[in-house]
C-alpha cells in the first residue's frame, strides 16, 4: 500500500532509531556470539519488520516497493545480520505465497510470517544448482495425495530457525529444464526433513545458512504453490523485488561506511593535520559518496517504476549490479582510509568488509545480472523498444 508522507516519515524514523539505539551497540556482541539476541528479534517483531511485504489482511504492513527500499536503506546501516533475521520473511520465503498461494494457504501461514512467529525460508540452491537454478535435482514424486521429496538444498538462509520452507523440486524427472520444477511449502516438522549445522562463513556472523535434506519426506499435494511445473515461474517472479531490496541494504551499508570514514578522517592526524585534509583521502571518500548517491537514485527510480506497474527486470538487475559492486568498493576504501585500524577488529570496519562480500553473490551473482541486462537489452532492441 502507498503511505502518506507523514506516516512514511514516522515509520522510517522508528526504524532509524531502532538501528541506531539497539542494533549498532550490539554489533560486536552479535559477531562474537554468532547470534542476534532474542530481545532484539522481539523488537523487530514489535516494529512489524517481519511483515513489511505481507498484505494487511494477513497482518502485514504491505509496504509499496519505494517504502520497503527506504526501510532497507535504514536497516543496512548496521550489521547485515540484523536484517537477515527477517529477510527471508520479507523476501521469497513469503512472496511466493503472497503472489501464488491459495486463500487457504495464505490464511494458514501468512499471519504467522507477518508477526515473525513463523520463520519462512527459501530452499532453491543445491550442491550442483545455484545460478543454474533450472538444473536442480531435488525430486518430488506424486504418491496419492502427497509428493515424496528427496534431495539436498545448500546454503539455505535461516534454515536452522525456519518453521516453513518454500522448496523448489522437480516434479517431472523427464523434463530437465525449468518446466519440470514445482514449488511447495514444507513444514519443519515433516518426517524425512532434516537441517544441517550452520556453516562457518566469511562474514555476517549472526545470520545462519545450513543444508536442508529431504529423505522420503511426504508433503501434502495441497501444499503446492501454484500449479505443477510453475515452480521456476514462482521463483523468478519475485526476483526483481528481492534485487531492489538487497540493493537498498547494500547501499545502506555504504552510507554507514561513508559516515565512519568521514568521522575518522576528521579525527585522525598525519603529517600534522587531519587526514581529511589530504586530497587522496578526500578522493576515496568523494568517490564513495558519488557512487552511493548514484545507487540510491537508481534504487528509488526503479522502485517507483515497479510501484507504477512497469516491468523493471532490466532496471532491477542494473541496480543490483551497480549497488552491490559499489558497496564492495566503498568497504575496500573504508579499510584504506582507516589504515591499520581498519584491519583490526576494534573499529568494526574489517567486519563490514567481510559482511558485504555476499551482496555480490546472492539474489543472483553480478555475472548473472550482466547476462540478464544484456538479454533484456537484446529483447528490447528486437521489439523496437530500445
Amino acid at each position: 500500500m502507498a503511505f502518506d508522507q507523514e506516516v512514511r516519515d514516522a515509520l522510517i524514523e522508528q526504524v532509524r532509531r531502532f538501528v541506531t539505539e539497539v542494533c549498532v551497540p550490539a554489533e560486536a556482541d552479535v559477531a562474537e556470539n554468532d547470534e542476534v539476541p532474542q530481545s532484539i528479534v522481539d523488537e523487530m517483531k514489535a516494529l512489524g519488520l517481519f511483515g513489511i511485504a505481507v498484505p494487511e489482511e494477513y497482518g502485514g504492513l504491505q509496504l509499496d516497493m519505494e517504502t520497503e527500499c527506504l526501510v532497507a536503506l535504514e536497516l543496512g546501516q548496521t550489521s547485515p545480520a540484523f536484517r537477515s533475521v527477517a529477510g527471508t520473511n520479507i523476501g521469497i520465503g513469503s512472496q511466493a505465497l503472497v503472489l501464488f498461494g491459495t486463500e487457504e494457504q495464505k490464511q494458514r501461514w501468512l499471519p504467522g510470517v507477518a508477526s515473525g512467529d513463523l520463520i519462512a525460508s527459501f530452499a532453491l540452491t543445491e550442491p550442483e544448482a545455484g545460478s543454474d537454478a533450472a538444473g536442480l535435482k531435488t525430486k518430488a514424486i506424486r504418491d496419492g495425495d502427497h509428493y515424496v521429496l528427496n534431495g539436498t538444498k545448500r546454503f539455505i538462509t535461516n534454515a536452522n530457525k525456519a518453521d516453513i520452507f518454500t522448496v523448489m523440486a522437480r516434479t517431472n524427472p523427464d523434463d530437465p529444464g525449468a518446466k519440470g520444477v514445482s514449488a511447495f511449502v514444507v513444514e519443519r516438522n515433516t518426517p524425512g526433513l532434516s537441517v544441517g549445522v550452520p556453516e562457518k562463513k566469511m562474514g555476517q556472523q549472526g545470520a545462519h545458512i545450513c543444508d536442508v535434506i529431504f529423505e522420503d519426506a511426504r508433503v501434502p499435494a495441497a501444499n503446492m504453490i501454484g500449479k505443477e511445473g510453475e515452480g521456476f515461474k514462482v521463483a523468478m517472479s519475485v526476483l526483481d523485488k528481492g534485487r531492489l531490496h538487497i540493493s537498498a541494504v547494500a547501499t545502506g551499508v555504504s552510507k554507514r561506511l561513508i559516515r565512519e570514514m568521514v568521522n575518522y578522517a576528521l579525527e585522525r592526524k598525519q603529517f600534522g593535520k587531519p587526514i581529511m585534509e589530504h586530497q587522496l583521502i578526500q578522493a576515496m571518500i568523494a568517490d564513495s559518496q558519488a557512487e552511493t548517491y548514484a545507487a540510491e537514485c537508481m534504487i528509488l527510480d526503479a522502485a517507483r517504476r515497479r510501484d507504477a506497474g512497469e516491468d523493471v527486470t532490466l532496471l532491477a538487475s542494473s541496480t543490483k549490479l551497480f549497488a552491490t559492486e559499489a558497496c564492495g568498493r566503498v568497504a575496500d576504501r573504508a579499510v584504506q582510509v582507516f589504515g591499520g585500524a581498519g584491519y583490526v577488529t576494534d573499529y568494526g570496519i574489517e567486519r563490514f568488509y567481510r559482511d558485504v562480500r555476499i551482496f555480490r553473490l546472492y539474489e543472483g551473482t553480478s555475472q548473472i545480472q550482466q547476462i540478464i541486462i544484456a538479454r533484456e537489452l537484446a529483447r528490447a532492441a528486437k521489439a523496437g523498444k530500445l
